[in-house]
């Protein structure tokens, strides 16, 4: 089937020679890529599908459109707005193109919070000799237990590279139903408070849904151990910043990890930065070689099978924004 493509601004210049690319790999397709908004507009009201970021004013003129492929995995607030949702087009998104670097990332928070690694950074930027050896301050993972809320593709390797370490993993997902590999059981969201009640590590990965949103509060950081560790790697909006500050202060828990953030970027003024018992990183986890390598391979299979009539891959539920 022959068919049209928008490559939606703005044009990213690491990408821009996917419309080539793309046209080689698919019999029959064409790929515009307007630069502007208004060539935007005039690009959509011929196309079959697009790729990128299609607010409701430019989706309003895509009279033709039956597939979008959202450009990143999980993208910001917003992108799911109520027209979106309610328009017929089907929409895909790029999972699984980075899990490997954020599971590894994940791990190396998981680490550095369980060899008590935040305070030894500041030690060191103290020119500082400061040893702590007494046992309680490391979390040998050996004999640890953890949670993983998500056990999506990123929450699974996360579990399993855990449970290389000795550590018990427990799962809590809403989807699935059987554990993934290396995980000792899975539990329906439902259980999440008294899960986080029996773990020494509570690791978030899902995505920021309507149910998702805020949903780390300070009712539920009183369900965590007090020498437990938060480590959140999946998006900012699930965790209410404010309430984790508290949660600390009360002893509620003894560090966490964060990559992700309510507000982005996190403000200097922000109290969490001078924490001890803190550990931040800048929205990196998904960052490595090979990714919009990753990407332009999900685009292009779904280009062909969208071509040939066939299923998509990585198909999203709109209502649920994942």
């Amino acid at each position: 089937m022959s068919y049209t493509l928008v490559m939606l601004p703005p044009q990213r210049e690491e990408i821009a020679d996917w419309p080539q690319r793309l046209e080689a790999a698919v019999p029959g397709l064409r790929v515009l890529s307007p630069e502007t908004p208004d060539e935007a507009v005039e690009a959509l009201r011929k196309a079959d599908a697009a790729h990128g970021t299609l607010p409701a004013e430019l989706l309003a003129q895509a009279e033709q459109l039956r597939w979008l492929q959202a450009p990143m995995a999980a993208p910001p607030a917003g992108y799911y707005h109520q027209a979106l949702i309610d328009h017929p087009v089907q929409v895909t998104n790029m999972r699984d193109t980075y899990t490997d670097h954020v599971a590894h990332h994940t791990l190396a928070l998981v680490l550095a919070l369980a060899r008590g690694l935040p305070r030894y950074v500041r030690e060191q930027a103290a020119s500082n000799w400061a040893p702590d050896w007494d046992p309680g301050a490391v979390l040998p993972l050996a004999e640890a237990s953890a949670l993983v809320y998500g056990v999506g593709a990123i929450g699974s390797e996360v579990g399993r590279l855990l449970a290389a370490f000795g550590t018990h993993v427990i799962g809590v997902d809403a989807r699935h139903t059987v554990p993934p590999a290396g995980f000792a059981e899975l539990r329906r969201p439902e259980a999440l408070d008294d899960a986080m009640s029996e773990v020494d590590i509570v690791i978030v990965t899902v995505p920021h849904t309507p149910v998702t949103e805020r949903m780390f509060d300070a009712e539920r950081f009183t369900r965590m151990r007090p020498s437990g560790y938060f480590i959140n790697i999946g998006r900012g909006p699930t965790v209410q910043l404010d309430a984790l500050i508290a949660a600390l202060d009360a002893g509620h828990l003894a560090g966490a990890a964060l990559d992700v953030y309510e507000t982005e970027p996190l403000p200097a003024e922000h109290p969490l930065w001078k924490r001890a018992d803190v550990l931040l990183t800048p929205h990196v986890a998904g960052a490595g070689p090979h990714a919009d390598e990753r990407r332009f391979e999900v685009l292009v299979e779904n280009a062909r099978r969208f071509a040939e009539g066939q299923e998509l891959i990585n198909v999203v539920d709109k209502v649920e924004w994942h």
